[in-house]
This record gives structure tokens, C-alpha cells and sequence, in this order.
């Protein structure tokens, strides 16, 4: 059974997908979502192997979306949209397939029959991965968006991974640290820390090659041996 996702912010289109759906064995619905946030989190803790997702979408869309996953979770996702605009685009992204509003049965029943000969996981190594735009940000009965520009440095704890703006705020996102590595700018420096290079002050060196850094925000964050010659390398500083 393929663990799918419905993804789209009309319950309608929601209810019309998973009725075609149902005429096929071999698709577990394990989960529907109304909106992109609540799609990333779905898929980082249930992993689905399928994710029919719509394009349009309120703040975050479906393309902007996909460069949110954790490399590691990427399900086949097939783009299932009112609009044909975004097709190449979808592919570029490597959606696994595009069908177009409403769903035509005989072309649903094709992308069907692909989704269960290719069920095995893909290999990502060496495709090129969408850069990381938005960083979808949890509060209490909000969600901020926050520019990659606006943060300062991003932090692995075990109550998950939180991101410290420029603003001094700091917040909870679903981003996993492999994903701001992969599809953003931001450096590691450390296995639990990765920092925006234009948002560093100094570097304070002390002994036997340890080092912290302090931000721009007066922020301090360590810097692991083996990451300290490519953060110098980084910034062209020289030694």
C-alpha cells in the first residue's frame, strides 16, 4: 500500500481527488492538509510515499513547498493543479507527474499505474535541489514567514529545530536542519548549528582550534574544529 497525502486548500477538490482515488487499490489516504504548513509537518513525521498536492495556495505554494522537505523524506509528488502555466516549472522540481483540474479518470488511472511500478524510493544524490526561499515559522495561533535574509542562525535542539531572526525574535519551525543545508546559504558550523555568513560580527578564536561566533544580534554560537577552516575559507579570511 503507497501512504498518500492529499494537499490542497478546498475541501471540494480534496473530496473529489480521494473519490478517484478510491476506484484503485494499492492507496492508503493516510492524511489530508488544507495548507502548506501543515503539509510540511505531515510528511517530516508520517513520511508518506505520495503527496498529490495543489499548486495555488494561500502563502506558501506548492512550489515553494517542495523546497521545503527534508531531502531525506521527498516523496513522489504529483502536482495536481487548475493551471498548466506551472508544468515545466513542476518538473524542473521534479514532481513525479502534473494533472490538470478536474482530474481526467483515464489520466489519473496512468499516473497511477506509473506510481506502482516505480513505488521503490528515488535516489536524490546528485539532483539538483530548489533553493529554500520562505522559512515557515510557528507561534502561538500564528505562522510567520521569514525571509533567509532575516535569519541570523538556525539551532538543533531536542525540542526540535528553531530558527533566531534578525529581529531578536527567535522560532519553531518543521525545517530540518538538512534542508537549510541543502537548499540555502546558511553555514555549519557546528552538527547542531548553521549560521548566515552576513550575519557574523567576529570570530573569537581560543585554543587547540575551538572557536565561537557572535552575530550580528550579539548572539554566541561554537564552531566545531572541522568546520572552522571552511567557515575562514568562507569569508575569505586567510590561515
Amino acid at each position: 500500500m503507497l501512504k498518500t497525502l492529499l494537499v490542497d486548500d478546498e475541501p471540494l477538490a480534496r473530496d473529489e481527488l480521494r473519490q478517484l482515488l478510491a476506484a484503485h487499490a494499492g492507496f492508503d489516504i493516510v492524511g489530508e492538509c488544507g495548507n502548506a504548513i501543515e503539509a510540511i509537518a505531515f510528511i517530516h513525521r508520517q513520511q508518506p510515499d505520495v503527496v498529490f498536492l495543489d499548486i495555488q495556495m494561500p502563502r506558501v505554494s506548492g512550489l515553494e513547498m517542495l523546497a521545503m522537505l527534508d531531502p531525506d523524506k521527498l516523496p513522489r509528488v504529483v502536482f495536481v493543479t487548475a493551471f498548466d502555466d506551472y508544468a515545466i516549472q513542476a518538473f524542473e522540481e521534479h514532481a513525479f507527474d502534473y494533472l490538470l483540474k478536474p482530474v481526467d479518470p483515464e489520466r489519473l488511472a496512468k499516473t497511477i499505474g506509473r506510481l506502482q511500478r516505480e513505488a521503490a524510493p528515488r535516489a536524490l544524490d546528485g539532483l539538483p535541489l530548489a533553493p529554500l526561499e520562505l522559512v515557515p515559522c510557528h507561534g502561538v495561533n500564528r505562522i510567520a514567514l521569514l525571509k533567509l535574509d532575516e535569519v541570523e542562525f538556525v539551532s538543533s535542539r531536542v525540542s526540535g529545530v528553531f530558527v533566531q531572526a534578525a529581529d531578536g525574535r527567535e522560532h519553531f519551525t518543521e525545517l530540518t536542519l538538512r534542508t537549510f543545508e541543502e537548499r540555502s546559504p546558511l553555514f555549519r558550523c557546528h552538527r547542531q548549528h548553521l549560521v548566515n555568513l552576513r550575519a557574523i560580527r567576529e570570530i573569537r578564536l581560543g585554543d587547540n582550534g575551538v572557536a565561537d561566533i557572535v552575530t550580528l544580534g550579539g548572539h554566541t554560537l561554537p564552531v566545531s574544529r572541522r568546520y572552522l577552516k571552511p567557515l575562514k575559507e568562507a569569508l575569505g579570511i586567510p590561515g
